[in-house]
């Protein structure tokens, strides 16, 4: 029996079929409009605004979503919600990840946490798989890399997965001068060391490939000298974070 409300209506911004790096297998990838953070990394500036998107149904990404069943499940792949921040719609997140899970689909939501904790309390129970953004532990690096963050949001969330015991895989970004301070990443590694069910923690390498989306539409991008970081300090901090 359906359970979830098929006319719950949202802002998708846009969708990738046969996605193969937000989860296993192969993924359909529904990326949410919307965001709150202004991070100085992003590579989706576009999604933060959700008032330039057409609201769409559930029942009508669903539709879409079906076409692709058979290379999903034949892979152990499954449906992947990301955004902008998925917890900026917690209502349509909600239903969409609940009709994904009565299609007998695998559901993975990737955030950086930095939502409510009644949206987090609506999307996680129907949730196979948290991609978690870990951007610093620091209260004031984080603030200050996400545009006015707030750190306790992001752990909120990550506590719940906790308390639900559902896999994480927890991403880091490293960006040469903002999140390379490697007494930092030990703190990170150290904290998250208490999270028995983060399954892996993936450190990503800065990269600009995104800037050009702030050069069209007229944004100021702060880390255009930056380069990305040396193989020996991704090996570095991969040393430290990766190995729990």
């Amino acid at each position: 029996m359906t359970t979830y409300n098929p006319e719950q209506k949202g802002y998708v911004h846009s969708i990738e079929t046969g996605g193969m790096v937000d989860g296993p297998g192969i993924r359909y990838v529904v990326f949410l409009a919307g965001c709150t953070l202004r991070c100085k990394y992003c590579h989706n500036p576009d999604t933060w605004k959700r008032s330039e998107e057409q609201a769409t149904t559930v029942g009508e990404v669903l539709r879409d979503i079906k076409k692709y069943n058979s290379f999903m499940k034949f892979s152990g792949g499954g449906v992947t919600v990301t955004g902008g921040e998925p917890l900026g719609q917690p209502a349509f997140l909600a239903e969409l990840l609940l009709a994904c899970k009565e299609s007998g689909l695998h559901t993975a939501l990737d955030t950086s946490g930095h939502g409510t904790i009644a949206a987090a309390e609506k999307a996680l129970p129907h949730t196979d798989l948290l991609l978690l953004d870990v951007k610093a532990i620091n209260p004031a690096a984080f603030s200050e890399l996400t545009g006015g963050g707030v750190i306790e949001r992001c752990l909120a969330v990550l506590d719940m997965s906790k308390q639900l015991n559902i896999p994480v895989w927890a991403r880091y970004v490293l960006v040469p001068g903002h999140t390379d301070n490697f007494d930092e990443i030990k703190k990170l590694a150290e904290f998250l060391k208490s999270y028995e069910n983060i399954e892996r923690i993936e450190v990503l390498p800065f990269h600009k490939m995104g800037e050009y989306k702030w050069a069209q539409m007229d944004i100021p991008y702060e880390l255009t000298d930056v380069q990305p970081p040396s193989l020996e300090s991704l090996n570095r901090a991969k040393e430290i974070l990766e190995l729990k």
